[in-house]
C-alpha cells in the first residue's frame, strides 16, 4: 500500500447506532449505509449479531443487511460474539466477520460475562466454520490502550493475546481504545512492538475521541505503519460497556485531517459532511465532530473591508 494512502472502514451502523436509545427504523438504517457506499468506503461495518437483549438497537441486522444495496465492490463486516452469530451473519450473507475481546479481564466480564480467555474458546471452531463459507475472520482487543477497572494494560497482555489469535489463524486484528485513554506515545509504543513481534499481522486502529485525543493518535498510528483505521460519520458510537462512554473519532474529522497531510482515503469527504450534519442534526445528543462545527479548512469566508467591532 502507498504511504500516501489510509483506508477508513466506517462503522457508524454498529458502533454509532448501538449507542443511541432512540429507536432507528431499519428503513433509515438502510438509507445510510446505502448514502455511506456513496461515499467511496470500501468497507462497512454494518451491523452486530449480538443476542437482541444485549443491543437491542441492532436486532433487526438481518433485515438491514437484506436491505442494503451490493452493487458496489464493498466489504459488509459484522460484529459477532459467538458461533450462533456467525450463523446469522451467514445467513445474511456477510463478507467478513469480526470477533469481539477484551484486553483485560474486568472488562471481559462486563462486556462477555467471562474472562478474556475463556471469552476465546469458541474461536477455533468460528474460524473453521468461517472458512467453510469462504467468510473472512478479524478480530479485536478492546480497551487496548487503557481499562477503566484495570489502567494501563501491559504489552505483554497483547502479545499473549495476539499469540493466541496466531495460534487459530486470525492476523487480521483491531487494536480499539475503546476508552479514549490512549496518548500518541502510548500508541507508537504499542504497535511498533506488536508489529516488530507479530510482523505477518494487518493492525489497525479503532480509535474513540473521549478525551479529544483520536487525531493526534491516528497520526501517531500512522507514523508507525498503520494504514487501517475504523471511524463514524458524525463522532457516533460508544462502548455500553464502558462508563461515560464516547463516539468514535468522526470519519469526517479523519477523512478531512489525513486530506491536509497529503494523504488519500479515497472517500468523499463532501458526501461524508452532508452525512455527518444530517446525523448531528438528528441526534445531537450522540453527535461529536470538529468539522461539523467548524467546516473545512478550504470553506473560506470574504474578508471585511475594515475592522469589526
Amino acid at each position: 500500500m502507498n504511504s500516501d494512502f489510509v483506508n477508513i472502514t466506517e462503522v457508524s451502523p454498529r458502533d454509532g447506532f448501538q449507542i443511541i436509545k432512540e429507536k432507528i427504523p431499519a428503513e433509515e438504517k438502510i438509507s445510510i449505509i446505502n448514502s455511506l457506499i456513496d461515499c467511496g468506503f470500501k468497507q462497512i461495518e454494518v451491523t452486530s449479531f449480538v443476542h437482541p437483549k444485549a443491543v437491542p438497537q441492532l436486532s433487526d441486522a438481518s433485515t438491514v443487511l437484506d436491505g442494503i444495496r451490493r452493487d458496489k465492490d464493498v466489504i459488509f463486516r459484522a460484529l459477532i460474539p459467538n458461533l450462533r452469530g456467525l450463523e446469522r451473519a451467514i445467513e445474511a450473507k456477510v463478507h467478513k466477520v469480526k470477533l469481539m475481546l477484551s484486553a483485560t479481564d474486568s472488562h471481559s466480564k462486563h462486556n462477555a460475562n467471562a474472562t478474556t480467555l475463556d471469552a476465546m474458546r469458541d474461536f477455533p471452531m468460528i474460524v473453521e466454520r468461517a472458512k467453510e463459507e469462504s467468510v473472512k475472520v478479524s478480530a479485536s482487543i478492546s480497551v487496548a490502550f487503557g481499562c477503566p477497572y484495570e489502567g494501563n494494560v501491559p504489552t505483554e497482555r497483547h502479545i499473549m493475546l495476539c499469540e493466541k489469535y496466531r495460534e487459530i489463524g486470525i492476523t487480521d486484528i483491531s487494536l480499539a481504545d475503546t476508552t479514549g485513554m490512549a496518548n500518541p506515545y502510548a500508541v507508537k509504543n504499542v504497535v511498533t512492538t506488536l508489529k516488530e513481534k507479530f510482523p505477518e499481522f494487518n493492525f489497525s486502529l479503532h480509535l474513540h475521541n473521549t478525551r479529544g485525543m483520536a487525531f493526534a493518535n491516528a497520526v501517531a498510528g500512522y507514523e508507525v505503519g498503520i494504514r487501517d483505521f475504523d471511524s463514524s460519520i458524525a463522532g457516533l458510537g460508544g462502548c455500553p460497556y464502558v462508563p461515560l462512554a464516547t463516539g468514535n473519532i468522526a470519519t469526517e474529522d479523519i477523512v478531512h485531517g489525513f486530506g491536509e497531510m497529503g494523504i488519500k482515503t479515497g472517500v468523499d469527504i463532501d458526501a461524508v459532511l452532508k452525512l455527518a450534519r444530517g446525523m448531528q442534526q438528528k441526534y445531537p445528543t450522540y453527535a461529536s465532530s470538529f468539522l461539523v462545527k467548524a467546516g473545512k479548512n478550504s470553506e473560506l469566508s470574504i474578508a471585511p473591508e475594515g475592522q469589526m467591532k
